[in-house]
């Protein structure tokens, strides 16, 4: 084997490596939003879990990520640990269908079956992948593409790996150094490190199935190292596991149990009736659909093995990360979902709704203080605006991580929208604050508003009480019927601050108020009509991403002019509901 043949090995390897992940991004990132809702919404039965992992796994070629989407789950509440037992054991069997796929490399033969060989449908392909990147600008097409462009680099690099190895069974070094791995124990761990280093089983048992074509590999030697392959694997899981919750590093030591123990048990029942029979087959050749065979072969057994042990997989790894009298966050974004940016989108959603209910609750609550001021309640609210800062802050560092990933054009409008509105939610818990200040200071001051005054104020937190419900469930909900009721009331909230404050300046006059009183209604009246605006931007905010390219300003200014559009009867509505005499 000379210079050429390790440079066209080592550029085969790239070129399988980087074909496998550009293929499972590409698949992941088109089947996004399908993930996030198969995997999210899980029952407790193991048999549906498997069948999910299987299917999941099968489609993103990659158990790693499988397992590592899991933990990211485990770790954000979305899922529990038993509902994860399954996933994982759906992913061991699913990921061996990569080596089906490779395996297609020792297709020969004419007339149809010629049609499999990957000399024959590689190129197309690629022909079809570059027509569809370079001529199609829908988002959607590109990504086939990028999946069609992966798959054939992926043969490409197999196809040269393959070429490459195929002097090695003439040199002697190599042929010893095989004798070796026919050793079960160093069989084991020559797999389990080589997996362990480029981190994919599927990729390490394509390498196993390159090396094949040889012609010197026997089941003996590749059986050993596909087993510890599939311990090499659960070391991307363990590495994703650092600094997650306990059941998060649970959900990691059921994939490594799953693999170690059922590699000792197989390991044993293997080499102990060999002993007692002596498979013929051991000595035999094998090629790529025999490691295929004996790959899958593994899984299931291991699967059926754990299958009616389920209980006890979950007991060891509890035994194995016990609990502890810490207290865990009760909301974490995890950098985990990365791996599935779909889901890292909704759990960024799931946080700012309950970022919204405290910036709301706060708000309410501080209106609530005007009329009665509880010392108690205002040292909540106060706690709850900090509360909702550091929601900010999460939110905000998180989803400009997101929105650096490779988003579909739903999730990346999703991901634009939640970035503008957690500042409107945050300056509405500021509001609340600047609220109980005024209420603290009427408190202490005994300072009182007039009987007109206080109907006044009433009227006006009614209709701001109102506009807070109606934005906060237009987003959560996406609620447009919702959304579209905010503007009229918004400029009804206007209306009134105006009004509120030219008969405060009439009262004024007439001495029946006093300027103290004055200062501390004006910042009311300022606070009141800030949150509005608020909540009209995040309605607005709604009303565009659904009618992407809108100008939602534009369009409200137009139905203003129009008398009988709905804007204006809304408005008509609302000025009757809160009028102030």
């Amino acid at each position: 084997m000379d210079i050429f043949d390790v440079l066209s090995l080592i550029g085969g390897l790239a070129l399988f490596l980087f074909g496998m992940q550009t293929m499972g991004n590409a698949l992941e990132k088109k089947a996004g939003g399908q993930l996030k809702n198969v995997l999210t919404k899980m029952t407790n039965n193991p048999v549906k879990g498997f069948l999910l992992g299987l299917i999941v796994t099968s489609i993103i070629q990659s158990s790693s990520a499988t397992t590592v989407m899991v933990v990211g789950f485990v770790n954000s509440g979305i899922m529990t640990l038993h509902q994860s037992i399954g996933i994982i054991m759906g992913a061991n069997v699913g990921t061996t269908i990569t080596a089906w796929i490779l395996s297609l490399m020792a297709v020969d033969g004419a007339g149809i079956m010629a049609f499999f060989k990957p000399s024959s449908f590689v190129p197309v392909l690629a022909i079809i992948g570059v027509f569809l990147l370079m001529f199609n600008k829908k988002q959607k097409n590109k990504d086939t593409a990028t999946i069609l462009l992966g798959f054939a680099v992926l043969m490409t690099g197999m196809s040269a790996m393959s070429d490459a190895v195929s002097g090695l069974k003439e040199v002697p070094e190599f042929t010893n150094m095989l004798t070796l791995f026919s050793n079960p124990v160093l069989g084991v761990i020559a797999g389990a490190v080589l997996t362990a280093i480029i981190q994919s089983s599927s990729a390490s048992v394509g390498i196993l199935q390159a090396l094949s074509t040889t012609g010197v590999i026997t089941f003996g030697t590749a059986f050993p190292v596909l087993l510890g392959m599939s311990i090499g694997t659960c070391v991307t899981a363990m590495l994703a596991a650092i600094g997650a919750n306990k059941n998060a590093k649970r959900a990691t030591f059921v994939h490594l149990y799953f693999n170690v123990i059922g590699t000792a048990v197989v390991l044993a029942l293997f080499y102990g009736t060999n002993a007692i029979f002596r498979f013929g087959f051991v000595d035999n050749i094998v090629g790529e659909v025999e490691i295929a065979v004996a790959h899958t072969a593994f899984k299931v057994i291991c699967t059926v093995f754990w299958f009616p042990l389920i209980k006890l997989l979950e007991k060891l790894a509890t035994l194995t990360v016990r609990d502890t009298e810490e207290k865990e966050h009760y909301e974490i974004l995890d950098e985990r979902l990365f791996a599935t940016p779909a889901v890292a989108v909704d759990r960024s959603k799931a946080v700012t709704e309950k970022m919204a209910e405290i910036s709301i609750s706060a708000i309410d609550s501080a209106l609530s203080l005007l009329d009665s001021y509880s010392t108690k309640k205002a040292e909540e609210i106060l706690a709850a605006e900090k509360k909702a800062d550091k929601y900010e802050d999460k939110l905000g560092s998180y989803l400009v991580k997101v929105s650096a990933l490779e988003l579909s054009d739903e999730d990346s409008n999703e991901a634009t929208k939640l970035l503008h509105i957690i500042s409107d939610f945050e300056r509405i818990s500021d509001h609340a604050v600047n609220i109980v200040s005024s209420a603290e200071e009427i408190n202490e001051k005994k300072l009182a508003f007039s009987d007109k005054a206080k109907k006044e104020i009433i009227t006006l937190a009614a209709a701001v009480d109102e506009i807070t419900e109606l934005a906060y469930r237009s987003f959560k909900e996406n609620d447009l019927q919702a959304a579209m009721k905010v503007e009229p009331l918004e400029q009804v909230v206007d209306d009134l601050r105006d009004k509120i404050k030219s008969k405060h300046i009439k009262r004024l006059q007439e001495g029946r108020c006093t300027i103290e009183l004055g200062f501390i209604l004006s910042d009311l009246l300022t606070d009141l009509e800030r949150v509005s605006d608020h909540c009209s931007n995040i309605a607005g905010l709604v009303l565009e991403m659904e009618h992407q390219g809108m100008d939602i300003h534009k369009y409200l200014r137009q139905m203003k002019k129009s008398p009988e559009s709905e804007y204006n009867k809304l408005y008509d509505e609302y000025s009757d509901k809160y009028s102030i005499a």
